[in-house]
């Protein structure tokens, strides 16, 4: 990503630039929804980004968005600070899960999981009466 693109992308005129993509500019449109919280009530955003991405890409375009939506929340809540420039800059590799660990972790969390769940008026969601 150039320079020009993440100042386009931290405007309002994304949607108007000509660096890039009509893909780009939709994964842009969703990040932005997705963010606000409206991507729920705009069907004509939902569509329009559907048009660019298949069922695969597009639930994971929406994993990525929203892991790094909580990333952000929980950092700010804990008031810890991102890190500098010269750090990122010095990062020369990536990190990449290995995937029979996260096949393990999920088969975990799989094994764990309820039959069911309670619901509203369950005696076991019922809290104590402060007397």
């Amino acid at each position: 990503m150039t320079e020009e693109q993440v100042q386009e992308i931290c405007s309002d005129a994304y949607m108007d630039s000509e660096t890039m993509t009509p893909r780009e500019k939709a994964a842009v449109l969703w990040a932005e929804h997705v963010t606000l919280n409206t991507a729920k009530t705009r069907d004509d955003v939902f569509c329009e980004v559907r048009r660019h991405f298949d069922d695969r890409e597009f639930v994971e375009l929406t994993m990525v968005i929203t892991y790094f939506n909580m990333r952000n929340r929980f950092q700010d809540a804990l008031r810890i600070p991102l890190d500098e420039p010269k750090t990122i800059s010095g990062i020369t590799i990536g990190r990449r899960q290995d995937p029979e660990n996260l096949k393990a972790y999920l088969a975990e969390v799989v094994a764990g999981w309820p039959e069911s769940f309670p619901g509203p008026g369950d005696e076991d969601d019922e809290k104590p009466s402060i007397s």
